[in-house]
């Protein structure tokens, strides 16, 4: 494998501007050659922007390419939308590329499952946007953890708030998230928009599956506003809660939600063993993007939580302190994807199999909400 790959991404839209263009461009090991969306002045403005050679509008041409390594899917993700991820993901892994794709892959799982299978079979490596577990400081908590700064993991709290969507009046901006709806049953939205990384988080710190859980889905703002100013009818999930159990012992409480009063993007985890405990939080507040802190000792009259530095060596190429989170969380997702790629190891984190088990969470979820009970993971 060349140390420099050959990258073309699909979706050219606010994200991939914010986020994922400026991965790529701060990595040693990527160059993106050729951008595609369904609207060419997007894909023309981000090919300026980021000396991009080649725009396509047609992601079946981009994927004939014989030199490209690498397919990043960044596009809506919403249900019904015709540039999907999961299509997309299907195509760029049976043509043989490996493929960096925003979540959710799929929304069952077991489609993700499918792509992973096809992945792997042809020997290809996957990323998925899960950014916060790239954020340098839950990069180091999870070294601490896996060095036993915990002890043995007993439970882990973890929150994904923000209050971007809490407004009835202020009109919607992403309308793949917060649809309209007519259906009398609460459809999925937080808890796969915004649940997922800390999901995803609690799976990687807690190194352990679930074994069941009992889920919650709520509609707190049933009327909104589009961009148009029609008031519409979304009987979504805005907020939503779950209680986990993990296969090797210990338990997780995971709440996420769009309408509680809170910085974006609001996410903490909070890991709790029988040696210590471990609080992370990120959130841009007063310019700070993360903190991290660790209890001091369990044996201490009164435990107190201090705030820890981050070693420079979680931070990605070309840092500069106080850089906002989006580029500088995905520009360590990328640089870690290239780098995994151009190793040739088996080494391979956040992949398309761990995104599977991820969206099998939030599809038991609304199994538990949905039926008012228990649900035993796997799912059969």
């Amino acid at each position: 494998m060349p140390d420099k790959l050959r990258v073309g991404v699909i979706g050219a839209g606010r994200w991939s501007k914010s986020a994922h263009l400026p991965g790529f461009a701060r990595s040693p090991h990527s160059d993106v050659v050729a951008i595609c969306d369904l609207d060419e002045d997007l894909a023309r403005d981000a090919a300026a922007r980021f000396n991009i050679e080649t725009v396509y509008t047609d992601y079946e041409k981009l994927l004939a390419r014989a030199d490209i390594d690498v397919i990043d899917v960044c596009t809506r993700g919403g249900i019904g939308d015709k540039n999907n991820h999961e299509p997309l993901a299907f195509a760029a892994v049976e043509a043989g590329k490996h493929c960096l794709c925003e979540k959710p892959v799929a929304h069952d799982y077991r489609n993700t499952w499918r792509a992973h299978e096809i992945a792997q079979a042809k020997g290809l490596k996957t990323k998925v946007g899960l950014t916060f577990r790239y954020a340098p400081s839950m990069q180091y908590m999870r070294d601490l953890i896996a060095d036993g700064f915990v002890g043995e993991p007993f439970i882990f709290n973890g929150y994904e708030q923000n209050s971007q969507f809490i407004s009835p009046t202020e009109p919607v901006t992403k309308v793949d998230l917060i649809p309209e709806t007519e259906q009398e049953e609460i459809k999925v939205s937080s808890i796969e928009g915004y649940g997922a990384p800390i999901i995803d988080i609690s799976l990687w710190f807690m190194d352990s599956p679930l074994k069941a859980l009992v889920g919650l889905l709520y509609n707190f703002v049933p009327y909104r506003t589009m961009p148009g100013g029609a008031r519409i009818r979304t009987n979504i999930d805005d907020g939503d809660v779950y209680i986990g159990e993990y296969s090797r012992g210990g338990f997780c409480t995971i709440q996420s939600s769009y309408v509680t009063v809170n910085s974006y993007p609001g996410l903490e985890a909070r890991m709790y063993g029988s040696g210590g405990a471990l609080l992370c939080r990120l959130g841009a507040e007063l310019e700070t993007q993360e903190t991290l802190l660790k209890s001091t000792s369990p044996e201490a009259h009164e435990v107190e939580y201090v705030e820890t530095a981050i070693p420079d060596s979680y931070y990605p190429p070309g840092y500069t302190p106080g850089e906002p989170w989006p580029a500088m969380f995905y520009a360590n997702l990328v640089h870690n994807f290239m780098e995994e790629i151009v190793s040739g190891g088996d080494e391979n984190q956040g992949n398309f199999a761990q995104s599977a088990q991820v969206q099998e969470i939030i599809n038991a979820v609304e199994v538990s909400h949905r039926e008012r009970r228990w649900v035993d993971l796997p799912l059969g």
